[in-house]
């Protein structure tokens, strides 16, 4: 490890056994990985220290994934192209039931259980913003902007700035950073 800095080399990404990854991939030796062989991770991504990633989960190319996210991948969690998550955010692919009818946790017997769940898509131009929850079976359509501390428990409109818990609309958002971005970038 160089004295220098915090990520795995490219050679010692290669290593780690991830279905594939990406060029100029930086990923914190801090991070925490569960299940990489299931695991898709782009160009141009950065995962910083204290992550932890578990399950399906596919990251397309210009991410950043900020310090302390914890992503639950048992049903799936993609984030498409130029999409991030501030710190502290948490994706729940997979939740179990609190209704008092089973017991609750992963050291316990699936019959006594009731695990539910479904994909999260992030698509493209996506933020998500510090301390914000989501919660199974959601997309997040291409250009949403989510305040800090917000919950999202239901799917959310294209182009649109959300916040609060639960999260809800607060207006539009202006589409020309596609073109911005499409301009300064050859390989997209």
């Amino acid at each position: 490890m160089s004295p220098t800095t915090s990520f795995y080399s490219p050679d010692e990404l290669s290593g780690l056994g991830f279905k594939s990854i990406g060029d100029n991939v930086l990923i914190s030796r801090f991070a925490r990985f569960y299940g990489v062989e299931n695991m898709v991770i782009g160009n141009h991504v950065r995962i910083d220290d204290f992550c932890i990633l578990t399950g399906n989960i596919k990251l397309g190319s210009y991410i950043h994934i900020s310090a302390y996210c914890a992503l639950y991948g048992q049903y799936g969690i993609e984030m498409e192209d130029f999409t991030g998550l501030s710190p502290r955010c948490t994706l729940f692919s997979a939740t179990d039931d609190f209704s008092g009818n089973y017991l609750i946790g992963p050291m316990i017997s699936a019959e006594f259980t009731n695990v539910t769940g479904g994909k999260i898509t992030i698509k493209k131009y996506s933020q998500i913003g510090a301390g914000s929850v989501i919660l199974p079976n959601i997309t997040i359509e291409e250009g949403v902007a989510v305040g800090a501390i917000s919950l999202i428990k239901n799917n959310l409109d294209e182009w649109n700035i959300y916040a609060g818990t639960p999260a809800k609309r607060i207006k539009s958002r202006k589409k020309n950073l596609t073109t911005l971005i499409k301009d300064n970038n050859s390989d997209t």
